[in-house]
């Protein structure tokens, strides 16, 4: 991740006094990873960006508003909007009234004036013009936007409170629908938009839990350790041992995010033995993510309130069985996996339907889809308990490296 604008975290939580400043108003920590102090960084340290704006021809937008710009026509009258959950992701979104903050722009000394107009999810924003693309496409009505994670929580039809999932890809993001309600968190969690489906439609509201790291740690043993050959040959080392030998990774290789967001972490590997062989360590590795996950979950059920039963799963790594048997060994719930594992593009998909009539959301909740795989724990709460606490053990160690 990109930290040149850690010092500007270090300065804002200096002069607040507190790193949760902004959260009354966006949901979020003061942290690297969102849009806010990215611009802040360009105003003050990229001349063309400050020359931009001087002349009003400098626009912000996450990538949602540049793609939808471009679509609508660009520089030929491209329409400059972002959708409720992109813009929840800045840290310039006051969650409450899915506006813009005027308080935190002014503080951070960022223009409204490059900001996009916020959208529902699910509407027409513009259509693509005439001469832009092949005669076919010309007068299609762009009229769905909705950020990644929100897309695959709709394409897994979390439609109702206290329903999550997860999608494991390079890193984890959980997601827990909350419906109406902003729940404040009081346990490291994000609180968010999920979606609002048009907008004389409600804005439906979740928790959120990032995990840094996931699949990419698979991706660091091979490249950087050269301990598997292939990206597939994870799984089947890591199934050749009954346990991971009591060892663990904790890969915070560019510091930690939900529930912990410390930027000092710094990535371990514990518990090694003479008995410890490479098949041990890429257990561990799996397990890293799983342990991650089970944190988040424990956390959204004492911030909500309400109970998981079952965590929904996509993204590359749940094709593993063996992952996805050792998350459910950890939460102690069932976890299931679709048999199409695209819940990202079906959830874009069902937005774009909605905004331009096709369907409701009635018919998301109704649509038919062929019967998950389902994982089910096999382990007690005391060995649930006592793995927790040795990862619980192994991550406080990683605190304060990078200092």
């Amino acid at each position: 991740m990109d930290g040149r604008t850690a010092p500007l975290v270090h300065n804002l939580e200096k002069e607040t006094g507190d790193k949760n400043y902004f959260r009354e108003s966006t949901g979020l920590p003061i942290s690297t990873y969102f849009s806010a102090l990215k611009i802040k960084w360009m105003i003050d340290n990229v001349p063309e960006v400050r020359k931009a704006i001087k002349e009003n021809r400098c626009m912000f937008g996450t990538v949602d508003s540049w793609l939808i710009w471009n679509l609508t026509g660009g520089i030929e009258g491209g329409v400059h909007i972002t959708d409720v959950t992109n813009a929840s992701r800045t840290n310039l979104m006051d969650i409450r009234y899915c506006s813009w903050d005027n308080t935190i722009c002014d503080y951070l000394q960022i223009p409204g004036s490059i900001l996009p107009k916020i959208k529902s999810s699910a509407e027409v924003y513009g259509r693509i013009p005439e001469g832009m693309f092949e005669a076919q496409i010309s007068g299609v009505p762009i009229s769905g936007c909705i950020g990644d994670q929100q897309a695959a929580t709709l394409g897994q039809a979390c439609l109702s409170p206290g329903e999550a999932k997860n999608t494991y890809g390079t890193g984890c993001f959980i997601l827990m629908n909350t419906g109406t309600k902003i729940v404040k968190s009081n346990y490291g969690l994000l609180t968010t938009v999920a979606y609002q489906l048009g907008p004389d439609q409600p804005v439906i509201y979740a928790l959120e839990g990032a995990v840094a790291v996931a699949g990419y740690g698979i991706k660091w043993l091979k490249d950087n350790l050269n301990l598997i050959q292939r990206i597939s040959d994870i799984s089947s080392l890591a199934a050749s041992v009954p346990d991971s030998g009591g060892v663990y990774f904790v890969p915070a290789f560019g510091g930690l995010l939900a529930p912990y967001w410390r930027d000092d972490a710094r990535g371990l590997i514990m518990g090694l033995t003479f008995s410890t062989t490479r098949a041990h360590i890429a257990r561990a590795m799996l397990e890293a993510p799983c342990y991650q996950t089970t944190e988040i979950i424990e956390a959204m059920q004492r911030d909500s309130g309400i109970p998981i039963s079952t965590l929904r799963v996509d993204g590359g790594m749940t094709k593993s069985d063996l992952v996805m048997q050792i998350q459910a060994d950890l939460l102690g719930v069932n976890v299931e996996r679709p048999t199409d594992l695209e819940s990202t593009a079906r959830g874009a998909a069902y937005v774009a339907g909605v905004g331009s009539g096709l369907w409701t959301i009635e018919d998301i909740s109704d649509a038919e889809h062929n019967p998950p795989a389902v994982f089910k724990s096999t382990t007690t709460e005391n060995e649930r308990t006592k793995k927790m606490k040795y990862w619980q053990k192994a991550v406080k160690l990683t605190f304060g490296w990078e200092s």
